[in-house]
């Protein structure tokens, strides 16, 4: 009973959420009624419909995935070398490069912003998804550290006596033992990207602009726009649902194996 009675407060607000959605402004100030009044898909039909909307979302999932890829790619080699070599000072450069995960985003702003303005990458995806490798590659390197190391280096040694290169032990021996690691990692990173915004506020403008940036400038002569706004939010935990759904099976394991 208290674990029904705590994920149902736990799920009001997203309740309230899909309400406002599906009810227009005038209506949302004017009701506090528990189920929508006159409810429609209106709200939904426009960010659908409207390119300055729905181009935002795709905005948001090109640099998120580009973002994710780019990460676990520098993450992995650097991970397997953490877990299974000795060389001078890795514990040091282990914990530097994982201190970078611990300063705020804003300290990075005002470099960030003039180094891609110089370069030509400010207001592209590209822009976005390399300044959160910043964050994502140290926590990446982190949490599949920890799953690395938990595979005993016989098998490496193993796979050398049979004949195997290392990209060929690499891709289909070692990578299959740790992919609860390499998904709870994915996910990791993709949520961080996804709903970051202050990095994602600052180095886009009109073309590259993604959802989270472009709710915060939902206000028309009338003021804001709430049911466009929750549509938008609807819409948005959506694909932090398809990642879980996907995942969610490694996330079991990697939080109990795992460094999570």
């Amino acid at each position: 009973m208290l674990l029904g009675l705590f994920l149902t407060f736990q799920m009001l607000p997203i309740y309230w959420l899909v309400r406002m959605s599906l009810m227009k402004p005038a209506d949302i100030m004017a009701s506090a009624d528990f189920l929508p009044k006159a409810p429609s898909f209106d709200n939904y039909m426009t960010i659908f419909t409207d390119p300055t909307w729905y181009n935002t979302y795709i905005n948001s999932l090109t640099y998120v995935i580009l973002n994710s890829i780019i990460s676990l790619s520098v993450a992995l080699p650097a991970a397997y070398a953490f877990s299974r070599y000795k060389f001078i000072g890795d514990k040091h450069v282990f914990f530097w490069l994982f201190t970078n995960r611990m300063a705020p985003p804003a300290v990075f702003l005002l470099p960030f912003f003039q180094l891609y303005s110089a370069v030509g990458l400010f207001d592209t995806p590209f822009a976005v998804a390399l300044a959160h490798c910043l964050f994502n590659v140290p926590l990446a390197v982190w949490i599949l550290e920890g799953f690395m190391s938990g595979v005993p280096k016989e098998i490496d040694e193993t796979a050398y006596v049979d004949g195997y290169s290392f990209p060929r032990f690499f891709i289909t021996i070692f990578l299959p033992l740790i992919r609860a690691g390499i998904g709870v990692t994915a996910f990791f990173c993709f949520m961080f990207s996804w709903i970051e915004l202050l990095l994602a506020r600052t180095l886009t403008s009109v073309e590259a602009k993604p959802i989270v940036v472009a709710m915060t400038r939902a206000v028309s002569a009338s003021g804001l726009d709430w049911g466009l706004l929750a549509a938008a939010g609807v819409l948005t935990i959506l694909p932090g649902m398809a990642v879980i759904w996907f995942v969610r099976n490694y996330i079991a394991k990697g939080f109990a194996l795992g460094r999570v």
